[in-house]
């Protein structure tokens, strides 16, 4: 039988392109119990950390909240146990059953791209500690979940974010792809739980 190595649907990678989960063949992207869950979204960052709360119910989701975490000028330890100490007082309110969070591109900054890993390793230690099981999305892969593109514009994701959602109110770029991130993973859990017959379309 001959191979076609040229073709593009065999040569395409999903992952490469930021178009699925990254760390879908672990335990924690295969157990999915239920049709209802609260997810909390995180966009990281050393001087601002966005979050918002999404109650997944079928194939509707319902905004909870969502904001920034900005910490106060200081020495990056400070910022850092600002930014946990905010994640574990958003955990202990609002319960999330699951977190999702934007996985980090290579920056052309190393020293940006070590205060922004720093600050998601802090995030992901503070949201995690209910052992909510944790979901990472490439911001392709957010983008084209919302707005159908993987190039979308902060702007465009935004929107689609609070039409999605209804919300009226106005809210940072940092909380709306938050919940960008949230509503990205509520879609994807959303097509696991059909794909097990979980739930009904």
């Amino acid at each position: 039988m001959p191979r076609y190595r040229n073709s593009s649907w065999r040569s395409f990678d999903p992952d490469a392109q930021g178009a699925g989960v990254a760390d879908t063949g672990s335990a924690a992207a295969k157990a999915l119990p239920q049709a209802r869950c609260r997810v909390l979204g995180i966009d990281p960052g050393s001087v601002r950390t966005g979050y918002g709360l999404v109650d997944c119910d079928g194939p509707v989701q319902r905004y909870v909240a969502a904001g920034c975490i900005q910490p106060p000028a200081g020495s990056l330890a400070q910022r850092l146990r600002h930014i946990y100490a905010a994640v574990v007082a958003l955990v202990q309110q609002y319960q999330p059953q699951e977190v999702a969070i934007e996985r980090v591109l290579i920056h052309r900054n190393p020293d940006s791209a070590l205060k922004l890993g720093q600050a998601r390793g802090v995030a992901l230690c503070a949201a995690t500690l209910n052992d909510a099981p944790l979901f990472e999305y490439a911001p392709r892969a957010i983008k084209l979940a919302l707005v159908g593109s993987g190039s979308a514009e902060k702007l465009q994701v935004a929107h689609m974010a609070k039409a999605i959602l209804k919300i009226d109110d106005k809210l940072g770029l940092d909380a709306t792809d938050a919940l960008a991130v949230a509503l990205c993973h509520a879609q994807t859990r959303r097509l696991m739980l059909l794909t097990q017959g979980a739930v009904q379309a």
